[in-house]
């Protein structure tokens, strides 16, 4: 993921060379392109400033009524990429920090980062109790129990199959939308055929 990450960061300012190469000689004169990139850039900068003090009066507002500012704090970092953006000359830069500065968009990528990045890496660190898919009894993957049963009251899967094995009673717990089978011995079929 990091090297993802590294090569993107490599990608846009060579995007934004080109880019730029391609405005200043076939859409607008070169003094054009300049004075656009700095009116962006001084523009960009006066809204980040702007949200970043509207950002953090949210933050004060929720710590005063004993909440949490999750949202808050991913905006402010939002907006210290959106600065970094609007500082770098570029076009392609500076839409990509207006698209992180403005408050509409900048929900979208919050919901995207905190549903593709930020939980997951949470439940990874937590062992799921972020998105609450927290493992409470038996194996985590019975696939890969091998057949190894837990005559307590565990999961018991032989020959890594789905299902319960004959003779057993099987129950379906679900943590939100992930079910366990759950496979319990039912000592009446042991005491009728001896």
């Amino acid at each position: 993921m990091w090297k993802r990450l590294l090569a993107l960061l490599l990608l846009i300012p060579l995007a934004d060379s080109l880019f730029l190469v391609f405005v200043a000689t076939q859409l607008l004169s070169w003094q054009l392109t300049v004075a656009l990139v700095v009116l962006t850039a001084l523009l960009g900068m006066l809204l980040v400033r702007a949200e970043g003090r509207h950002t953090i009066r949210k933050i004060q507002a929720d710590l005063q009524r004993g909440d949490i500012p999750t949202n808050r704090i991913i905006d402010g970092g939002f907006l210290l990429i959106a600065g970094a953006f609007l500082l770098t000359p570029g076009l392609i830069t500076d839409t990509l920090g207006f698209l992180l500065a403005f408050p509409v968009t900048r929900a979208v990528f919050r919901k995207v980062a905190k549903k593709w990045i930020i939980t997951p890496y949470i439940d990874k660190q937590t062992g799921g109790f972020a998105s609450g898919n927290v493992y409470t009894f038996g194996f985590p993957n019975p696939g890969n129990a091998g057949g190894a049963g837990n005559s307590g009251g565990g999961a018991s899967n032989p020959g890594g199959s789905t299902g319960s094995p004959s003779g057993n009673n099987s129950d379906t717990y679900r943590v939100d939308s992930d079910a366990y089978d759950i496979d319990f011995e039912d000592d009446s079929d042991s005491k009728r055929n001896p």
